[in-house]
């Protein structure tokens, strides 16, 4: 039920007013404020408000009171009471005709009627409403809460809320796919995802009702010959879960549709609905670390029982009898883009975590997209993937998949780099464990080898793990150690890469003049270069065996064992 200005002109304080312009809507007219004031109106009146004026300073001013007047219209309020007999004593017929255009309803009383005693009564009468509006939607929040701990679904709530502010509901996620429905018209339910396509649902071109404080939450769209309604579902944390859209029948005007009790069950409806969203999210959570945890403890080789893992992998829907390798991904610089995005540096865990599920649905998008299972896990900065192979050349089936990966993280997150190590295909539950560690030599070496955010292929480490394995050697560290060990030292106090410099010496075969032009050098600074890389070392790059014992020093230390293995720095 809604106060009209019928009602507040039944007032016994009101029978000595008079209604001079909007006599026919004054039935239809409702009154939500209302308030006295004075030129100028500004942003003070709100719409739906009832205005109480003495029109004090434009009585012989018409133009002055026209303005007035039209200020008060374009404010949407609802009546302008005027009170006659001090500053004014007429009401211009041209300020009576404006208004009945605009149908702007104005009644006359007369300056002994208090503007206080009109106040009291309207107030009253709007907290008696407002009170059994409260109370009525009171019941239905306990009735929409009821529903969430019975676990009923979205549609089941849609229809709930639907019966009770008589228009069509529908809930979406954050991106604008339906979760839950009460639509009896297939109609709009049908168009709903063109409207995505075109950015209608969810968009920021909204019209928002800003001029009523209730209607503050609410969006309006226009989509053929609806009218739409949204208003966002908000979790506990701020973060916008999904939408709540009503679509009005074709004609209905949103002020008749927004009534206090429908604005009342709207909102408890989109904090019922964040509840519902934050239980499956909740849900989801812990399904996500189980797998993950599963998938860890595959790379690990924890599961001593094949049956103990066949097992467990059903009830997350991953089949182990399908051949897998494994592809290690390592997330280089996320720390340091929050750092330049964020300032709350205590949200990290969160952010993070939003980040590696965007990136794990791009994986899984490109897996779908290829046609391939994958099983993944997010574990000490490490993105463990398990990925199918088709048995005949792992290297094309994972290149292809890092590619179609890659391209589509440079769309969505292009700041993003990430290191790739690729495991060879081993038989069994022992054979996951086995490619994983593939990956993470393959991982580590092409990290030291190549740089961040690149590639490397087990297949492709032959020599590097050759290299690795003779720098586990404790003898052959002390080598290492005595022969590189003063070219480490003076690159890091002259900053002169000394290391660098033999690296492209011995590319070039020993070619002075090569050399110096591929690190824009002058010749006699390379010549002095050399002598000091000679004098270092002890060792003459003009002898085979020497220069023999320097290159592989030099690979073994580019191999990524510099800092692990040599103990160097």
């Amino acid at each position: 039920m809604r106060l009209t200005i019928e009602h507040i002109l039944n007032f016994d304080i009101m029978n000595t007013a008079t209604v001079k312009a909007g006599k026919d809507i004054i039935n239809q007219k409702y009154v939500q404020w209302i308030s006295a004031i004075e030129m100028p109106v500004e942003n003070f009146v709100r719409k739906n408000e009832v205005v109480l004026t003495t029109a004090i300073g434009c009585g012989h001013d018409l133009e002055l009171f026209k303005g007035f007047v039209q200020d008060i219209i374009e404010s949407e309020a609802t009546a302008l009471i005027i009170a006659v007999g001090r500053y004014i004593f007429d009401i211009p017929k041209e300020v009576i005709q404006l208004a009945e255009e605009k149908q702007l309803i104005i009644i006359e009383i007369p300056w002994e009627v208090r503007f206080a005693s009109i106040i009291e009564n309207v107030m009253k009468e709007l907290n008696d409403l407002n009170y059994k509006e409260f109370k009525k939607s009171e019941r239905t929040q306990q009735e929409l809460l009821k529903l969430i701990l019975q676990g009923e679904d979205l549609d089941y709530i849609s229809k709930f809320v639907q019966t009770e502010i008589g228009g069509t509901v529908l809930i979406t996620d954050r991106n604008g796919t339906i979760e839950g429905t009460s639509s009896h018209s297939r109609k709009i339910i049908e168009k709903w995802p063109l409207y995505i396509e075109k950015n209608l649902i969810p968009s920021t071109e909204r019209t928002t009702l800003t001029r009523d404080p209730m209607f503050q939450k609410f969006k309006s769209i226009a989509v053929e010959d609806h009218t739409i309604l949204q208003l966002p579902i908000i979790t506990v944390s701020g973060e916008i879960q999904g939408y709540l859209f009503v679509i009005l029948r074709a004609g209905l005007s949103i002020d008749l549709f927004l009534t206090q009790y429908r604005v009342n069950v709207l909102e408890h409806a989109v904090t019922t609905i964040a509840l519902w969203f934050s239980k499956k999210n909740a849900i989801e959570d812990t399904k996500m670390r189980l797998r993950s945890d599963f998938v860890h403890e595959l790379a690990k080789g924890e599961f001593n029982s094949l049956e103990q893992a066949h097992s467990r992998a059903k009830v997350f829907g991953y089949n182990l009898k399908l051949p897998y390798i494994c592809v290690l991904g390592f997330p280089e610089n996320l720390k340091k883009i929050f750092h330049t995005q964020k300032k709350d540096h205590d949200l990290f865990e969160h952010w993070l975590d939003s980040m590696i599920h965007y990136i794990e649905e791009e994986i899984s998008y490109a897996a779908k997209s290829l046609n391939k299972r994958v099983m993944m896990s997010y574990h000490g900065e490490e993105l463990i993937i398990f990925l199918e192979d088709n048995l005949k050349n792992n290297n094309d089936s994972a290149n292809n998949f890092l590619d179609l990966v890659e391209r589509r993280l440079r769309n969505l997150l292009p700041e993003v780099i990430i290191s790739w190590g690729t495991g060879n295909y081993h038989e069994g539950i022992v054979g996951l464990k086995e490619s994983y560690e593939n990956a993470k030599v393959a991982l580590t070496i092409g990290r030291n080898k190549k740089g961040l955010g690149e590639r490397m292929l087990y297949e492709n480490t032959r020599i590097d793990r050759v290299l690795l394995n003779l720098a586990e050697n404790e003898e052959m560290k002390e080598v290492i150690l005595s022969t590189i060990g003063p070219l480490v030292k003076y690159d890091e106090q002259r900053n002169m890469d000394l290391i660098g410099t033999f690296t492209t010496y011995n590319h070039y075969h020993g070619n002075v003049s090569q050399t110096a032009r591929a690190l824009n050098l002058h010749r006699q600074s390379l010549m002095y270069r050399l002598r000091k890389i000679e004098s270092l070392t002890g060792l003459s790059l003009i002898d085979p065996d020497d220069l023999f014992l320097l290159d592989l020093s030099v690979k073994i230390w580019n191999s990524g064992m510099s800092n692990k293995a040599l103990n160097l720095v």
